[in-house]
């Protein structure tokens, strides 16, 4: 016959092998709201793999943040992760749980309006070219600023008696148009392309430096007093960081920048700002239970 105490250490061992699994391999997750329709629908519960990215170590309240194996999230990722606005929080692990997808990893550069919303991705690829026209009488000056911006010097695709027309990315445009600061204009040849009223937003990078500029000036300073512990001030449009004015900013560590596949939700990064690293949990892996025919096991992506 089995002994009480048998049936207890049984238990004790199931108990704390859940436990372990639960804080060290994967955990569940509920879908609170409708922000990630079509992708995960509310109600449904997922399993959230926590060595997608490393295994964040549990009880940081006891002894920090420490990750092991640690490795970068992918464009694209759903990802499970702390509040990154929490105030009254202080230890991370303990805040509340959100869910989006990750769309600007850690040097990216996302193009963003005055409400930061990103430009559709099939509008900004990085490396894709179009077509613009400059004045012609400006073509040795511009192949000396390509040389200092470090902009590859292509070929000439065609002129007429005034303009040029040259191939340029969106931020190349935008770093010579920073440059030649009203000089004159180069000027997109399809309107369509132009990227007027949208402005280049680059995720942080740890210990890469990143310009401050009107439109991000905010969003850096709260992320230096929130996530890096420094002090840090806007007067006078300009940032100052521990008394000092700077034009540059460094991180100590990578942030993402989360979006919600509903537009409407603002349970993003347009609510909260960049999301660092150590506020990730980990990435959404598989739906384990839904009240939609054919959805449990599958595949999140």
């Amino acid at each position: 016959m089995i002994s009480i105490k048998r049936i207890g250490l049984a238990a004790v061992g199931v108990t704390l092998v859940a436990v372990l699994l639960r804080s060290c391999v994967a955990t569940s997750y509920l879908i609170p709201s409708s922000g990630m329709e079509n992708s995960l629908y509310r109600g449904e519960r997922i399993l959230v793999s926590k060595w997608s990215y490393g295994l964040r170590l549990p009880l940081m309240g006891l002894w920090g943040y420490h990750r092991l194996g640690d490795s970068p999230v992918q464009k694209e990722d759903i990802i499970v992760f702390n509040n990154p606005a929490n105030l009254s929080e202080p230890v991370i692990s303990s805040r509340e749980v959100f869910i989006s997808r990750c769309i600007g990893t850690p040097g990216d550069t996302l193009w963003i309006d005055s409400l930061y919303s990103v430009m559709p991705s099939e509008q900004t690829a990085p490396d894709q070219k179009f077509l613009y026209a400059y004045p012609r009488s400006k073509e040795q000056s511009l192949d000396s600023l390509l040389k200092v911006l470090s902009i590859p010097v292509e070929k000439l695709l065609g002129q007429d008696s005034i303009r040029n027309v040259r191939s340029f990315s969106r931020y190349e445009h935008y770093l010579l148009e920073q440059a030649i600061n009203g000089r004159y204009r180069i000027e997109p040849l399809d309107k369509t392309d132009s990227t007027e009223g949208w402005k280049p937003l680059i995720i942080p990078q740890k210990d890469k430096p990143i310009r401050v500029y009107p439109w991000n000036i905010t969003l850096l300073r709260n992320t230096l007093v929130l996530h890096e512990k420094r002090q840090a001030d806007i007067k006078n449009d300009t940032l100052y960081i521990e008394g000092n004015p700077v034009q540059h900013c460094f991180f100590t560590q990578d942030y993402h920048w989360v979006v919600a596949n509903n537009p409407t939700n603002l349970s993003d990064s347009r609510l909260f700002g960049f999301v660092p690293k150590d506020h990730i949990i980990g990435k959404a892996s598989r739906i384990w239970f839904s009240k939609r025919k054919g959805r449990i096991g599958q595949q999140i992506d």
